[in-house]
């Protein structure tokens, strides 16, 4: 009998060497991966708390001392609608030069109710130089160009007004003048008009009337082109000329900026501090992203809080409108002449740049890049301008472009923090201990300190109403 043995085929290259070390595929089971610190996508550039001049705040408080400004009344009007019914708030017409201080409610009231609304379309004339100034015009909405003779007989934009601007407010006291300029709707919009009949119709006109006249016949002090109080100069005389006294007035309440606070309080589990803090510590990654967190928000709020913010602390002969919706090379022009005097920088958001460069585009321009701190930046004129996305985009895709002057040496606009404060971890930044709960969780208050401010009207200007979603 014969017996076939089979052997089983065990898979092994007779030519394969054996391993003499260990395979990478189980080495990885021993390895420490390479791995990247905690990434966060909120981080930006933060250009502003870059390039602001931080002054100290000692005490908290900072006051900004200026010279004796007369206030003219060159605020904006508000209004209120129901529906599409607009009607002004009474107190608001206090904003008129000519109405400045009146301070009978009933009087405004009635005057409030006798203005007459009226909506216009693109292309619409509202008043033509030569006729008469008879009405009051109140800009509810929409925006409208002043539009004057040129040199050579062309018509020349004068200026752009928007919501909450007023013309003709010369009409309260008489209808006898003339308008020098037309006014032209560029875009729809709705506007609210009195006539000067219709106020010397109001049976409670009498208090008006007295007001008015006093303003027209009291006499005007002595002002400078900035509206502040003149110093009486004499220049170029001869012989023994009486010379004038003078001396230099200042604002008896002037503005003091509170030093704000961002807070939070970190807490991170002892078991997690004790355990897990290779290769990296897992506190200081806490700390840091909630550093970058805070001063993320300081920059929101250095640009938009209502109290100290730099968009609504722009004085409102500073805020200007651009003439056809998106941001032209002319518009950017008229911003730089705002902010004349050594200009430091634009701040706009990155899509409102975007838009900046198509104009310039259409127009066959194309402006360099500046070197600036190791970066290659978009400028205008030579001017950084700098990108921000803390400047914030309407539902109507509007936004801003701020141009500001920087430097208390430049009487330009500074930003305020107090350095040397207690537990200071950075520059005005504190991380405090605040101990260990029953659950083994610590506790860190994390605070920061800021506030910013304009130290003279002309250092910061706005372009405002700056459409950033036109195309072609």
């Amino acid at each position: 009998m014969v017996y076939v043995v089979t052997v089983a085929d065990s898979g092994v290259d007779e030519n394969e060497q054996p391993q003499l070390s260990l395979g990478t595929a189980a080495a990885r089971n021993l390895a420490t991966t390479t791995k990247t610190p905690p990434q966060m996508q909120g981080i930006t550039s933060r250009w502003l708390l870059r390039m602001l001049p931080w002054t100290q705040a000692t005490g908290g408080t900072y006051r900004v001392n200026r010279r004796l400004t007369y206030t003219l009344g060159d605020g904006r009007v508000t209004f209120t609608n129901t529906g599409s019914d607009v009607r002004v708030i009474p107190q608001e017409l206090r904003e008129l030069p000519l109405l400045r201080g009146f301070d009978d409610e009933s009087v405004l009231g009635a005057l409030a109710d006798r203005f007459v609304q009226q909506n216009f379309e693109p292309g619409d004339v509202i008043v033509e130089a030569g006729s008469a100034v008879d009405q009051v015009f109140l800009l509810a909405h929409g925006k409208v160009n002043k539009l004057g003779r040129g040199e050579y007989g062309d018509d020349a934009v004068l200026g752009v007004l928007a919501d909450g601007d007023y013309f003709g407010e010369g009409a309260l006291v008489s209808a006898d003048q003339t308008w020098s300029h037309t006014i032209k709707a560029v875009t729809s919009g709705t506007l609210l008009a009195l006539r000067h009949q219709s106020l010397q119709e109001m049976n409670a006109a009498e208090p008006l009337r007295a007001h008015l006249d006093q303003v027209r016949t009291a006499p005007g002090k002595a002002q400078n082109d900035h509206g502040e109080a003149e110093i009486d100069i004499h220049s170029g005389h001869t012989g023994e000329h009486p010379l004038a006294g003078t001396y230099v007035d200042y604002q008896l309440a002037p503005r003091e900026y509170e030093l704000s606070v961002a807070q939070t309080v970190l807490r991170v589990h002892s078991r997690v501090a004790d355990l897990y803090n290779q290769p990296m510590n897992q506190t200081e990654q806490q700390l840091r992203l909630t550093i970058e967190a805070l001063r993320e928000r300081q920059e929101h709020d250095l640009i938009n809080n209502p109290d100290f913010g730099l968009l609504h602390n722009a004085d409102l002969s500073q805020r200007i409108h651009t003439r056809t919706g998106p941001p032209t090379p002319d518009d950017l022009d008229e911003l730089l002449s705002t902010v004349w005097k050594e200009p430091s920088f634009f701040l706009a958001h990155p899509r409102a740049i975007a838009a900046f460069g198509r104009e310039c585009s259409k127009r066959g321009l194309y402006p360099q890049n500046v070197d600036f701190q190791g970066h290659q930046i978009p400028a205008w004129r030579g001017v950084p301008l700098l990108p921000c996305n803390k400047i914030g985009i309407s539902e109507t895709r509007t936004s801003s472009i701020m141009l500001m002057r920087a430097g208390e040496q430049n009487q330009g606009v500074v930003g305020l923090h107090q350095t040397g404060i207690p537990d200071e971890y950075q520059p005005g930044l504190s991380v405090r201990f605040m101990g260990i709960n029953e659950s083994a969780v610590i506790s860190y208050l994390v605070s920061t300190y800021y506030s910013a401010a304009v130290l003279v009207p002309d250092a910061l200007g706005v372009l405002e109403h700056v459409e950033i979603g036109r195309e072609g």
